[in-house]
């Protein structure tokens, strides 16, 4: 091996790396936003989300979509802060994608209960499986988490 193949091969993996840190802030981002709307301004998302039939408003709803929110925030905090191998990107992309994709299925177009808006969760879904995905790729072979 010569000292610019030894280079190039450090300085790849410090960019795969430097790109996988990057886009695990970005997931955790997503989850703190999105919660963040849901726990500061639940009647909003309510009223933006769901179908003018399906729309409750009252205290009850708000608590609940409060509670929806405060767990997306914990998870997208544990995200930020934890380090992750590339197990726990490919679990968090698995995970956090493929119960919701089963979840706004089956209540955008079974349930028809959801509005347009819900593309947004839906959007979210697809990068939590697409950074997963990518995150995993780019740890592969690392024993050192980002």
């Amino acid at each position: 091996m010569t000292h610019s193949t030894s280079f190039a091969s450090a300085a790849e993996r410090f960019s795969n790396r430097r790109m996988a840190k990057t886009l695990k802030t970005a997931q955790s981002l997503v989850f703190l936003g999105l919660g963040g709307w849901c726990l500061l301004a639940p009647h909003m998302v309510e009223t933006l989300s769901l179908k003018p039939d399906y729309q409750h408003l009252s205290a009850t709803t708000a608590l609940l979509m409060g509670c929806f929110g405060a767990q997306a925030v914990l998870c997208g905090s544990l995200m930020l802060l934890a380090r992750f191998t590339a197990a726990t990107f490919l679990g968090f992309g698995l995970l956090a994608s493929i119960p919701f994709f089963i979840f706004n299925a089956w209540f955008v177009w079974v349930a028809e209960m959801f509005t347009a808006w819900m593309l947004l969760d839906f959007a979210g879904n697809v990068s939590f499986l697409a950074i997963g995905i990518v995150g995993w790729r780019l740890m592969r072979g690392e024993t050192e988490p980002v």
